[in-house]
């Protein structure tokens, strides 16, 4: 389903799946990170859905927690943002010790890729990029994310490149809005 028009990058929450059929494969993406092949062809079949709890704390930081369910069994992963590009450190299931930064960002500030600047619908306003890396796999990989009109419809969407080494691969992840999380899930804790 299409975002409605008050859903923007200063409210993201909700329930969200990934539409596999308007995103671009990304198997290559997870074989690069490490993640085997077992686990990548079980990622494949899987529905992805993100439920998404997005604040603004007393010091005015924006936190974005999203606790990500895969179907079939898969182990999901917790991303817990605080947007001031400070390095945290955590463990994942499926991605092993990671360390990550986000923040609001223009994407004239985006640095050296083009492809995680195009296809948005606001290009001039702040997105957020979310950068992390695994130093014991060697890889990093940085995302942007935002909205943009797809088969015209508005569209969450996320521009991901991992990079390892010389090698580079890159995907745009296209979600459906599926509808507000339920009092449940907005008053879970979802810090790890």
């Amino acid at each position: 389903m299409a975002a409605p028009p008050e859903k923007t990058l200063k409210d993201l929450n909700g329930n969200w799946v990934m539409n596999k059929s308007l995103s671009d494969d990304y198997d290559r993406l997870l074989e690069m990170q490490g993640v085997g092949w077992f686990l990548r062809k079980a990622i494949s079949f899987a529905t992805i859905n993100l439920t998404v709890k997005q604040y603004v704390d007393k010091d005015g930081l924006t936190h974005i927690d999203i606790q990500q369910v895969a179907t079939g069994g898969v182990q999901g992963t917790t991303e817990n943002r605080t947007l001031d590009w400070t390095w945290r450190d955590h463990y994942d299931g499926i991605f092993g010790n990671v360390k990550a930064m986000s923040r609001w960002v223009k994407l004239e500030d985006v640095d050296d890729d083009d492809f995680l600047k195009i296809g948005y619908d606001d290009l001039e306003g702040e997105h957020i990029q979310a950068y992390a890396e695994n130093e014991e796999k060697g890889w990093t990989a940085d995302q942007i994310w935002g909205f943009a009109e797809i088969n015209g419809d508005r569209r969450y969407v996320r521009h991901v490149v991992v990079r390892k080494g010389d090698d580079w691969k890159q995907a745009r992840l296209v979600y459906d809005y599926q509808g507000a999380a339920n009092k449940d899930d907005d008053d879970a804790d979802l810090a790890y």
